[in-house]
């Protein structure tokens, strides 16, 4: 099996000043979401939604996590609590937007 945290490719959707949301591709396929929110304490909380038919097994995740905070989460640190991640499984439903 490839490795899966070199096969996906993180796309930035959204920042805010203290938040952003990220999408992971695997072979151009959507397979991972993951929001990030950066508190005024300086601890980072986030949640990260594997898609269902995302080729992603989770004995992987703890590895996709700690990649995800070295490399997009300079400063704080998973190992010592400076990061806390939700891990959910989900199905995409569909975007709702407010109407004008």
């Amino acid at each position: 099996m490839p490795d899966t945290n070199n096969s996906i490719r993180w796309t930035r959707t959204l920042r805010t000043q203290s938040s952003e949301r990220m999408l992971g591709q695997v072979d151009g396929r959507d397979a991972i979401a993951v929001d990030i929110h950066h508190l005024a304490n300086g601890q980072v909380v986030g949640t990260v939604i594997v898609l269902d038919d995302a080729p992603l097994n989770d004995v992987d995740l703890p590895e996709i996590l700690r990649r995800l905070d070295e490399d997009f989460l300079p400063g704080v640190e998973i190992e010592n609590g400076g990061v806390i991640f939700s891990v959910v499984r989900g199905k995409f439903i569909a975007n709702f937007e407010s109407g004008a």
